[in-house]
């Protein structure tokens, strides 16, 4: 059985919610770091690219019909590269990452590329058809992010919190102060401000047209900023009046693309590319809807008690900080401190932003970037999803 390996990951600066990179239409958007590899990697023989799986959430505007064939087209692949676009709603660069590794281990391909895309400022509107002829009523439905075209049957069941009334339950049922909350996002913040010059290491550069002036370009995260533990604890909490969950401990609404080249040893050296990291293993789990953020820690286990390595043994944690109050409850649970320094050295979600359908790709490049800065060994990649799952990836550094 072939071992999968990174051998090149960029990604797109992230851009806030209508902010520098809302105006690149999502299939482009896709397209950049896709781009930015075929230039980066001179020697490699594209035609002998196998796949290229994105990972995409909405899929409801300019990321449908396949967004991953669309990207690599309009990136200058050859048309006889395949592409398919899978959606683990928050996990969905992750998943991506997991299935190239996956053919490469079966042996159905020798190279391929992961990766994923969002566009939260250009997602849609969308309107259901009429259930009936010359019918009055007419919903509407902002895709940017949360339930939708609901099935009653699911509500009644599980119930439909929204994402932040999720973390507000994880807060509650596991005992996660709007204290700890809060200092966790400034830790965040601090760490993601700190660490601008490594995370450049990782980042290509948006160039945007204009019509007018000279190109703009955008080269550094958008999302972060600078901020105070007094400034966070006069945020005003967003489900309930008493609640502990604010816009300042969440994850931000965001944009951007990653990608990765993954391949055998044999396809790397054929292609003049270096191994960078090897792709363990990946694996995840269910949890209750309502408590969704709590999925990476049996996702987690599954995965590490698998594998038989300890959490102890891993020097990256990549978590993805969708809420404050999910992060601290999962670290809690797997036994790692609030402020342990190895886990988003350089910042997380809160700080980063979270581009649902590329955070998981991000996350990869990330940590793979980040074990070669440190020689580390481990490095772990875990988030929750949406619906009650996580998902985990363990990659080792070569």
């Amino acid at each position: 059985m072939a071992d999968a390996f990174i051998c090149d990951a960029v990604r797109t600066p992230i851009g806030r919610y209508a902010g520098a990179l809302s105006s690149v239409r999502t299939d482009d958007l896709a397209v950049v770091p896709i781009a930015a590899l075929m230039e980066r990697n001179p020697k490699v023989d594209w035609n002998a690219l196998e796949d290229v799986i994105y990972g995409c959430v909405n899929q409801a505007g300019e990321d449908n019909r396949n967004v991953a064939r669309m990207a690599l087209l309009l990136a200058g692949l050859p048309v006889e590269v395949p592409g398919a676009t899978v959606n683990r709603l928050c996990a969905s660069g992750l998943e991506a990452v997991g299935q190239v590794a996956r053919a490469i281990r079966c042996g159905e391909i020798e190279m391929g590329i992961a990766g994923g895309v969002e566009s939260m400022s250009r997602a849609p509107f969308v309107m259901p058809k009429a259930e009936s002829g010359f019918s009055r009523s007419a919903a509407i439905y902002d895709t940017t992010i949360g339930w939708r075209f609901v099935n009653p049957k699911m509500k009644t069941k599980y119930g439909i919190d929204q994402m932040p009334e999720t973390a507000e339950n994880v807060a509650e049922e596991f005992k996660v102060s709007r204290a700890d909350q809060d200092a966790f996002a400034l830790r965040s913040q601090q760490r993601a401000l700190a660490g601008r010059a490594a995370l450049a290491d990782e980042i290509v550069p948006v160039t945007i047209p204009s019509k007018k002036a000279e190109p703009t370009i955008v080269s550094v995260d958008e999302h972060p900023r600078e901020t105070s533990i007094e400034a966070l604890a006069k945020l005003k909490p967003i489900v309930k009046e008493n609640g502990t969950v604010t816009a300042g401990n969440a994850s931000g609404v965001n944009d951007g693309s990653c990608a990765m080249i993954i391949a055998t040893e044999r396809a790397a050296a054929r292609h003049g590319l270096t191994p960078r990291a090897r792709i363990v293993g990946m694996n995840a789990s269910g949890v209750a809807p309502r408590i969704m953020g709590m999925g990476p820690a049996p996702a987690v286990r599954k995965l590490l008690g698998r594998l038989g390595i300890a959490i102890g043994k891993v020097d990256v944690i990549e978590l993805n900080e969708a809420f404050a109050a999910q992060a601290l409850a999962v670290l809690r649970d797997l036994g790692v401190a609030d402020d342990a320094l190895h886990v988003n050295p350089n910042g997380g979600a809160i700080a980063l932003g979270h581009p649902l359908g590329a955070s998981g790709a991000r996350l990869v490049t990330t940590a793979t970037h980040q074990l070669h800065r440190t020689n580390g060994r481990y490095a772990l990649c875990t988030m929750c999803i949406g619906v009650g799952q996580g998902a985990a990836l363990l990659i080792e550094r070569v």
